[in-house]
């Protein structure tokens, strides 16, 4: 299963794909009767996660999507039949969800159903999505500045909505969607440095700033710069940039390549490195003002967050900002995730590279195979270095890691590269091949 540089493009695509296959092995050995995955088999332990079986988070929806894309890039509709198992599962249990938001509510659960409906094609998993997304909209409710859920204009929270309502505006026809993700957007584009204030985070001091991509400034910049690519209304752009630098104004530079911090003042000398507060989500918001509004200035910052990465020696050296962990959130696979994302945008041979060599961490740290499929155990909280837990789900779990490892799987395949399942938070190419780049 080794992802070895020395051999040719095409067998280290091979052995991306073999892990993702023992991945889904795993994952259906966790399958329950009602077509949901558990978060955990393992009899040695538990989840790290609180139970959420219809969370894209940590739940069905995420393990859909995965099964999708493996059914794409093995040609086994085997995988198509344990996507429709699910969708039937998130039908049921979308319409008992309290939560709307997108990684632990019922927005994930509709773009998870929209992007099934695209593949299946049976009208089933459209029908839930439409229904799901119809709850979303009736349960919006007006705020000072505009329209609202939480109030919280974050990723994890208000922000996740509107970027779920941008894709269901598209993929399910409803015009009225988009104009409701205005609505909403257009509360944290009137906030003088977007979203930047959660100290109401758990385990965060009251009075924390935190830059970040998931509950912080960065994630909902990348917001506001989304819903500015899908209008073209100035505000939606000027109100990113200002969030943008913000982030710029706090990070820690050093000549090509920039960290950012956990949170301030408290943590500026913490920096995280993965997707949820660190380098591989700030490094998302920065690509998507770059891809909406073409100034060469937010790639050359994408690529200054990937440099600092670089620059940590990580996957070999762990490093507080990316403890022992292999997951989408926190961990190898998001930062898979991101160098063969800007590897897709820019042709530059290193990010190839860099996510070559991660995922042939990922590789080799997976525990299995004798039979029963591919895990990643892993402490996935790090203030709690003793929990160590192997998950199911896409953003902490073997769903994501091995989603990640068939994106790259994709990179690798040159002219025969697919399109590959990207969430709403991720913007780089579906199609990750640069133009005109060739393999060996």
């Amino acid at each position: 299963m080794s992802l070895d540089r020395a051999r040719s493009a095409g067998e280290r695509a091979d052995a991306a794909l073999r892990v993702a296959v023992g991945a889904a092995r795993w994952i259906r050995s966790a399958a329950a009767d009602d077509g949901r995955w558990l978060a955990n088999p393992d009899a040695r332990g538990t989840s790290a996660l609180a139970p959420e079986p219809a969370s894209l988070y940590a739940g069905a929806p995420g393990i859909v999507l995965f099964f999708l894309e493996l059914a794409a890039a093995t040609g086994d509709d085997d995988y198509l039949r344990d996507a429709r198992a699910g969708c039937r599962y998130l039908a049921s249990a979308g319409r008992e969800m309290a939560d709307v938001t997108f990684h632990h509510g019922l927005s994930g659960v509709a773009v998870a159903l929209c992007e099934a409906g695209w593949v299946l094609g049976d009208g089933v998993a459209e029908e839930a999505a439409a229904a799901a997304m119809k709850r979303v909209a009736r349960s919006v409710r007006p705020m000072e500045g505009g329209a609202g859920w939480s109030g919280d204009p974050a990723l994890r929270a208000d922000g996740g909505v509107v970027l779920a309502l941008l894709r269901a505006a598209s993929m399910l026809g409803v015009p009225a969607y988009e104009e409701l993700a205005v609505e909403a957007g257009a509360r944290a584009a009137r906030l003088a440095v977007p979203g930047h204030r959660f100290g109401h985070c758990p385990g965060l001091p009251v009075d924390a700033v935190t830059p970040g991509f998931l509950a912080g400034t960065a994630g909902t910049a990348y917001m506001l710069a989304r819903l500015y690519g899908a209008t073209g209304q100035e505000r939606f752009l000027e109100a990113a940039r200002r969030g943008a630098a913000f982030v710029r104004e706090v990070s820690v530079v050093s000549g090509a390549t920039a960290l950012v911090p956990h949170h301030l003042p408290q943590g500026r000398e913490l920096h995280y490195l993965g997707y949820c507060s660190g380098s591989a989500g700030v490094a998302r918001m920065f690509y998507e003002l770059y891809r909406v509004a073409g100034d060469a200035g937010d790639l050359e910052w994408a690529e200054r967050l990937a440099g600092g990465v670089m620059a940590r020696g990580v996957p070999w050296r762990s490093v507080p900002g990316l403890w022992e962990t292999a997951c989408q959130c926190c961990g190898a696979a998001g930062l898979v995730e991101l160098f063969t994302g800007l590897w897709a945008a820019t042709g530059r041979a290193a990010y190839l590279e860099s996510a070559q060599v991660l995922g042939e961490h990922l590789a080799g740290r997976a525990s299995g195979d004798g039979g029963g499929g591919l895990r990643w155990y892993q402490a996935y909280r790090r203030l709690r270095p003793g929990e160590v837990s192997a998950d199911t789900g896409y953003m902490a779990g073997a769903a994501g890691i091995g989603a990640a490892m068939l994106h790259l799987e994709a990179a690798l395949r040159g002219g025969r590269a697919r399109r590959v399942v990207l969430l709403p938070d991720n913007p780089f190419p579906e199609i990750p091949v640069p133009a005109g780049t060739s393999h060996a």
